[in-house]
């Protein structure tokens, strides 16, 4: 059956009843039943037929028509539970105007979920009745299925009692203690004085019986669903009022702590997915898999099979299994990941499975323990968590480096899905991906650039504001100029204030000239700093910049101070500073104070968008778009200045010239779009072949090359070209295709095979080409030394 309670109620009792044992050890009956039911087109007439289904025969839509006597109803939730005997059944139903004891005639068609259950097309009331027989059940009986769906009676004391509200009126809410475990009772009502005073009650309990089912639909619990306060039978009230209890200290509540825990302890097998040890693992076997947590700190390798043991939790509403002793069966049987979208990983129907996921960059960060990404996939947000191996000291840390990547970027996570949210049947819920290691996250295509169409646009809108900042300045000053001369007959105080205007004026041209130059940003935020400063009659002002440093006077003591601020927003929305001031004047002066800041904000909202832009625009100069190298005007610019600072020491440095063989092949065969990211990955592989103090550059479709900063000789030189060379040997892997690339190199050392950049490149690209000849002529690459 399927019912949406508190966190997802689906339950039609466990496949294991006597009628169904007797059936299933008689295989020739089992047999003709199952033909029958292929083979007939007359609806099934009984509920005991329809408790005789299995959920792949439910699956096929067959037709149902059936009497019964109804336990309970509510329309709101399409909730029907039909009974005939000592069979029940849940209908998915929601009409109205049923009341329990109605006899009612049920047509619909079968629908398999955790067991099968009815989908009514039509519900026909035949006349009222007499309510079945309750049948008294423990937890273990409900838990185990004995009584699905049936009208049954339950002994317990109530430890919560809460009054809800939906579209089908008013409910209460029972948290019912049994000797096995906790059941949940769903009350219908109206009156809200009806149930009061339950706390700590003991009550016998009439109602449906159902289960309670996380977004797997695995069962977590037992629920029963009652008509009316009729149901709840209350045996003995509470011996002492809850509220006439003493009061307890908020510190030494625990000494009222007690706690039996009479759950069995239990084995379960499946594939390691996931191991955080000390704290959590999680097991997969084919569509399930389980949360374990786990004190147990042993090398445990993912991939492999493994067995587990402890006792049934709940994590979250979730099953789960706690105090876990997990032991690896060295069995390998990697799980691979189920690709899935965010809608679908919301229902929670695939919570601690391994999944995979595309997404888009929003932003990254890492802390102590951990390295979060988060991620936007079909408009909506989600993170992918990496979570740092302990090491038992805050100070040192084994983590590999964090990820660089930009915002924008197309990525692909793998990992274990973790619902952010109790467990709910049947809306949508926040999720997380853990991932294993840095490794399950994969780039699948770099951030959108910006067109050099935009960049125009940006650069002129800025250039207008800055042209238009400073023609209020300029005509500001003049008109500045033309009231100073028309009022010398003023007062002392009267020009002491134009002197003052003239003076901030003169000021905010000195920093919008600032602006345009190549004065450091710090410099020029002190400066507004000092100009807010002023217009405050010197009161310390400061700016904290995001991400940076305190810039201006911040007073040590800020005691007795009255502190304002304001944020320097980006033209984006973004904050980019905050700007403060400390002010010894309780009474606030809000016109002068506003202007101050205002005037201090948008300077420095100009200043640091200005310097981004130009170091943005500096980075692009120097660096190939595609690869994110050197590009050519970089590398001859740095071979200058190491050619230099060679010739000064009288050291030696190689250049290696590189050549992708048949590169034109891979844009011909494949497209230009894996011919990128080709590109893209030589350009990986290469760099990582590289000391630290050596560079790559691109310098143009496929020919690259590298200087070898420091060599103490040739041999130094030809064993990097060689490590480059040899890069090469694994196949590449991109766009479902296996590409074998291979590249000719040549080398020049400095200063033997030249003293100029000009020669030096001659010499490693006749090098290179001496090396391609020979591979073609003896079948293989080779690495050649000019001279």
């Amino acid at each position: 059956m399927r019912h949406a309670g508190e966190a997802g109620a689906h339950g039609v009792a466990r496949a294991t009843y006597p009628i169904q044992k007797l059936i299933l050890s008689v295989a020739f009956a089992a047999a003709w039943l199952a033909t029958g039911w292929a083979q007939s087109a007359q609806p099934l007439a009984s509920l005991r037929a329809l408790h005789e289904l299995t959920n792949d025969q439910a699956s096929a839509g067959l037709p149902a028509r059936f009497q019964g006597t109804v336990t309970y109803f509510r329309g709101s939730e399409s909730t029907l539970f039909v009974q005939d005997g000592d069979t029940a059944i849940y209908v998915d139903w929601s009409g109205k105007g049923l009341t329990a004891g109605d006899r009612v005639e049920v047509r619909g068609k079968t629908v398999s979920s955790f067991r099968p259950y009815v989908k009514a097309e039509s519900v026909t009331f035949l006349q009222h009745g007499m309510l079945p027989q309750a049948v008294p059940a423990t937890f273990d009986q409900l838990m185990h299925g004995d009584f699905d769906c049936r009208l049954v009676t339950v002994y317990g004391v109530v430890r919560d009692a809460v009054s809800l509200a939906d579209g089908g009126g008013r409910m209460t809410r029972l948290q019912l203690h049994t000797d096995s475990g906790e059941i949940a009772v769903m009350v219908d009502q109206t009156d809200r004085d009806a149930l009061n005073d339950l706390l700590d009650a003991e009550v016998l309990v009439t109602g449906a019986e159902s289960g309670r089912f996380d977004g797997k639909m695995q069962q977590t619990g037992v629920q029963l669903h009652v008509n009316s306060t009729e149901g709840v039978k209350v045996l003995h009230r509470a011996a002492i009022d809850p509220w006439t209890l003493p009061l307890t200290p908020m510190d030494q509540i625990a000494t009222g702590y007690r706690v039996s825990n009479l759950s069995h302890r239990i084995r379960v097998h499946g594939v390691i997915t996931y191991y955080q040890p000390g704290i959590a693992a999680v097991l997969q076997d084919g569509p399930r898999s389980l949360w374990l947590t786990t004190a147990s700190i042993a090398p445990l390798r993912i991939g492999d099979q493994a067995d587990a043991t402890g006792f049934p939790d709940l994590r979250e509403g979730y099953l789960a299994l706690a105090s876990a002793e997990i032991k690896d069966l060295n069995i390998a049987a990697p799980v691979k990941p189920l690709p899935l979208t965010w809608d679908k990983l919301a229902t929670s129907s695939n919570v601690f499975d391994l999944i995979s996921i595309d997404g888009t960059v929003v932003a990254s960060l890492r802390s102590a323990v951990q390295d979060e990404y988060v991620l936007e996939a079909g408009g909506n947000l989600f993170s992918a968590i990496y979570k740092h191996p302990a090491t038992g000291n805050e100070e040192a840390s084994t983590a590999p480096p964090m990820k660089q990547l930009a915002p924008g970027a197309r990525v692909r996570v793998a990992g274990i899905c973790v619902i952010n949210a109790p467990s709910s049947f049947d809306t949508r819920v926040p999720f997380n991906v853990l991932l294993r290691s840095p490794d399950d996250l994969t780039m699948l295509a770099g951030a959108p650039l910006i067109t050099v169409r935009n960049l125009v646009r940006l650069v002129a809108v800025l250039m207008l504001g800055i042209l238009l900042i400073a023609g209020w300045g300029w005509a500001l000053r003049r008109r500045v100029r033309q009231q100073t001369a028309a009022i010398t007959a003023r007062s002392e105080a009267d020009a002491a204030q134009e002197r003052r205007t003239a003076q901030l004026e003169q000021w905010r041209s000195r920093i919008l000239e600032d602006i345009n130059s190549s004065r450091p940003l710090s410099d020029i935020v002190e400066h507004i700093t000092e100009m807010v400063s002023f217009m405050l009659n010197g009161v310390p002002c400061w700016c904290e910049v995001n991400d940076g440093p305190v810039l201006g006077r911040r007073p040590a003591r800020k005691e007795g101070l009255r502190i304002i601020s304001r944020d320097v927003p980006s033209r984006s929305g973004l904050v980019l500073a905050t700007l403060f001031a400390a002010l010894d004047n309780p009474t606030p002066n809000e016109t002068d104070e506003s202007e101050a800041l205002a005037a201090g904000v948008r300077l420095a909202t100009l200043s640091i968008e200005t310097r981004k832009l130009y170091s943005d625009l500096l980075h692009r100069s120097e660096y190939d778009l595609l690869t994110d190298m050197h590009n050519r005007f970089s590398l001859d610019r740095h071979l200058r200045e190491l050619i230099e600072r060679a010739r000064e020491s009288q050291s030696t440095f190689g250049l290696i010239y590189v050549d992708l063989d048949d590169f034109k092949l891979v844009n011909d065969l494949y497209g230009h779009h894996v011919g990128d990211l080709y590109l893209q990955e030589v350009s990986l592989r290469m760099k990582r072949q590289l000391r630290s103090g050596d560079m790559l550059g691109r310098l143009g479709g496929d020919e690259f090359a590298a200087l070898v900063t420091v060599a103490r000789g040739p041999a130094d030189v030809e064993e990097i070209a060689q490590r480059l060379e040899r890069c090469f040997d694994a196949p590449f892997t991109m766009n479902g295709y296996v590409l074998r690339g291979s590249a000719s190199v040549g080398l020049a050392i400095y200063p033997t095979d030249g003293t100029t950049s000009d020669s030096l490149l001659s010499a490693a690209d006749a090098a290179m080409y001496q090396a391609k000849n020979n591979r073609r002529a003896a079948g293989q690459s080779g690495t050649r030394k000019s001279g």
